[in-house]
């Protein structure tokens, strides 16, 4: 690995690694988790302990396959493809900040169903530049996926 892959690895852990930290401020700084143990949960949602360890292992991943895409600057697939990255990473954060900041379940909903669709397109970018990259995000879009459905039933119990 020469210097220049380096530099994109370690700027790629650092944007990924950024945007866990941002998340979890409404988390950990507001009442986050006092209001999420409050809510009504469905049958299959996960132990809270668990989030941390799944979120660590994706966000990860992601940083590798940021990383691939970014080492095929400045082909135009990865340029629309960190871009569509950006854009759902994005809404990775402003999640936290819709469900455990504001406490709005349904807006939460809404807003996991657009990261879902940019999660889609960001694998269809990356895959055309670097399959490696598209397969790394694969995790990600089950775990979302998840979520949503997760986010769904929370909202279906505490209407």
């Amino acid at each position: 690995m020469d210097r220049n892959d380096m530099v994109l690895l370690i700027g790629s852990l650092a944007i990924c690694l950024m945007a866990a930290v941002i998340g979890t401020l409404p988390i950990v700084l507001g009442d986050g988790i006092a209001w999420q143990d409050m809510l009504n949960k469905p049958f299959f949602a996960p132990p809270d302990w668990l989030f941390g360890p799944a979120w660590t292992v994706l966000f990860l991943l992601m940083a590798v396959a940021l990383y691939l895409i970014w080492k095929q600057w400045p082909a135009r697939y990865a340029r629309i493809g960190v871009g569509i990255f950006g854009i759902q990473i994005t809404l990775n954060v402003l999640w936290n900040y819709v469900f455990f900041g504001g406490h709005l379940i349904f807006f939460g909903l809404v807003e996991i169903t657009v990261l879902l669709l940019a999660i889609i397109a960001t694998i269809a970018a990356f895959y055309r530049v670097d399959v490696r990259a598209a397969v790394l995000m694969v995790p990600y879009l089950l775990w979302v996926c998840f979520a949503t459905v997760l986010n769904a039933g929370i909202w279906l119990l505490n209407r």
